[in-house]
């Protein structure tokens, strides 16, 4: 375990370069001037070579991204372009919104795409063929739209829920929950059906092996064959796509952020993309990569926890 928790941070190194470079070549063909965003449409050329020169920006690209990689090797990320605050202030302050929103989808996902995949594949039938039925729509539905649906619905002509807004959960646990029940529904239900037809799948699967008809014969009841048998066997290829559907919710959650109004990070690099805002950018993207790193280190724990035989030394 120890050897792999050290070769994901040096991953995790490789990864985050790869990666800013990726964003700050992208970002340099995003047509556009901040400088001439900040001064406005009747700045004069003179003005924005100013500006471009105290931002920086009238130097090369490879000198740009090494004073930005240097910074970072320090623990500076810089400063936003257009507010001049630090960047890891204006990310941190966001990150618990979005850390919200997604371990509240996670939990989600894996209770109710667990629990429907072992009853689907307990009972079979009618359940069964909904569960593939519903599978097809989740994935055919993206998250911004449900999300527009469910505004409709449960926010405008039923008014349950708020449509729009976030309240701390220091503030208001209960307005905090409330805040979220829409968006993380939005954004969970993709995941939902398709860890439910995995773990169906899975399931399926172990219950027609030799073994449980042998514990089935000893007299052993089905809830504990299920739970302790079928469940443990059946997680490891259902964990996979939790963790895949995991690391795409963090796509869904940049449209889902904006179509709600949460102050999370989608919101935070919608604004910064569109108005060139790279350090806030390139600041978003480190985390965001890091949370891809993280969550793929838990899978690889989780793997060595239910079977022993993939643990590495």
């Amino acid at each position: 375990m120890v050897r792999l928790i050290v070769n994901r941070l040096l991953l995790s190194i490789v990864l985050i370069v790869i990666s800013s470079i990726a964003i700050f070549l992208l970002m340099s063909l995003v047509p556009g001037d901040p400088a001439r965003t900040i001064l406005g449409a009747n700045a004069t050329p003179d003005s924005i070579a100013r500006l471009r020169d105290q931002l920086g920006l009238d130097q090369p690209l490879l000198i740009q991204y090494g004073t930005w990689l240097g910074g970072v090797l320090h623990g500076d990320f810089g400063t936003s372009v257009f507010s001049g605050d630090p960047v890891e202030t204006l990310i941190l302050a966001r990150v618990p919104v979005t850390l919200s929103l997604i371990l509240l989808s996670t939990l989600v996902v894996a209770v109710i795409g667990t629990g429907l995949g072992l009853l689907s594949a307990v009972r079979g039938g009618v359940l069964g063929k909904f569960l593939d039925a519903i599978s097809l729509v989740g994935l055919a539905l993206p998250s911004y739209w449900v999300a527009i649906l469910f505004v409709a619905l449960f926010a405008v002509a039923i008014r349950i829920f708020p449509a729009t807004g976030y309240t701390s959960l220091l503030q208001d646990p209960g307005r905090w929950l409330l805040s979220l029940v829409l968006p993380v529904a939005a954004l969970s239900l993709g995941g939902v059906t398709i860890v439910a037809k995995q773990m169906r799948d899975s399931a399926m699967d172990v219950l027609a092996r030799d073994y449980i008809r042998v514990l089935r014969a000893t007299g052993i009841r089905e809830r504990s064959i299920v739970l302790k048998h079928v469940l443990r066997n059946a997680a490891l290829p259902s964990l996979t796509i939790l963790g895949i559907t995991v690391v795409g919710a963090l796509t869904g959650a940049v449209f889902v952020e904006n179509v709600f109004v949460l102050p999370g990070l989608g919101t935070l690099v919608t604004q910064a993309t569109m108005s060139h805002d790279l350090p806030v950018v390139l600041g978003v993207g480190v985390y965001f990569t890091l949370f891809v790193i993280i969550v793929n280190l838990i899978i690889d724990l989780l793997y060595g926890v239910l079977n022993p035989k993939v643990r590495v030394p």
